[in-house]
């Protein structure tokens, strides 16, 4: 059966070992941007292709500040992926948000450096896409419809600020009371610039956050340590499992895409500001995987 729709899950190296997920294999993608964090796992799970990026690279080889986001989301954009599940382990900095709960945030603070690369844009292109919302509004919703199939309604977080920090330290205790005083609920090291990027690709984007620790604000828990961290992770790796087979069959379901369910699919549609003459022939090129409807519409 050929699959209608086609779902990125950008996480750890194991979420594609899922019970029903067939024909599985590996693809290598070359991008303009550099190598993807590793090859990706794409198969066939309840009528969708899905196609996972262990983000860290298999084994955990990469900071968050060295993984390549821009290759990253290329490579799923040259795949076909419509909708990109990340999967992403954070600190709470919330007292009802206990470690092993799950939050499906709405917004991100950013905190990064500006090491990372954050857009598409730029080298003879210049665009602005929307990101006041930086979730998919559509695809948060079947996240919340899948993970209320496997957590208790006292463990399911909905909304909330996800701050991204550089990392690879964990926070101070200074910049953990700042961050509370933000109004900020989770802390984190990756899904920034990656949702960014998302946008600007034109695919829907959504955050599945599985809190491992209290960071170091509340003075009662012992500080966030690896070893932690890894415990409560590993607790977590079915239930995320089950929740993205959940989702697979949840988004298989949907309607086709309309403006009126989200902008994803055309975030970029009024976002290029070069004038068509201006276009260097090879950012044509480079891009066309990303924006050939457009930048091919204005030669």
């Amino acid at each position: 059966m050929r699959a209608h729709k086609t779902v990125g899950v950008i996480g750890g190296s194991g979420l594609y070992d899922i019970g029903g997920i067939s024909d599985v294999h590996e693809v290598h993608v070359e991008t303009p941007f550099g190598s993807p964090s590793d090859a990706y796992v794409v198969g066939q799970l309840d009528g969708v292709r899905m196609v996972f990026l262990p983000r860290h690279g298999r084994g955990h080889r990469f900071l968050p500040s060295e993984v390549n986001y821009a290759a990253n989301i290329f490579g799923m954009k040259k795949l076909g992926v419509e909708f990109i599940v990340s999967v992403s382990a954070v600190g709470s900095l919330r007292e009802h948000i206990r470690p092993g709960h799950v939050v499906l945030p709405e917004q991100f603070i950013d905190r990064t450096r500006g090491s990372r690369r954050s857009t598409f844009f730029g080298q003879g292109l210049a665009g602005h896409v929307s990101f006041a919302d930086p979730i998919c509004r559509r695809l948060h919703s079947c996240l919340d419809k899948a993970a209320s199939q496997h957590v208790a309604p006292d463990a399911l977080h909905r909304g909330g600020t996800y701050v991204v920090m550089e990392g690879p330290a964990f926070s101070t205790r200074a910049e953990s009371y700042l961050y509370r005083s933000w109004g900020a609920d989770i802390i984190g090291m990756t899904n920034l610039p990656e949702a960014k990027l998302a946008r600007e690709a034109e695919i829907c984007y959504a955050t599945l956050a599985l809190p491992t620790d209290y960071d170091c604000w509340k003075q009662d828990e012992e500080a966030v340590s690896v070893d932690a961290v890894i415990a409560v992770l590993q607790r977590n790796v079915s239930r995320a499992r089950d929740i993205v087979r959940s989702v697979a069959g949840i988004i298989r379901d949907l309607p086709s895409h309309s403006e009126h369910d989200c902008p994803c699919p055309h975030a970029a549609r009024h976002a290029i500001m070069t004038a068509p003459d201006r276009i260097p022939a090879e950012i044509r090129e480079r891009l066309a995987p990303l924006y050939g409807r457009y930048l091919n519409a204005a030669v």
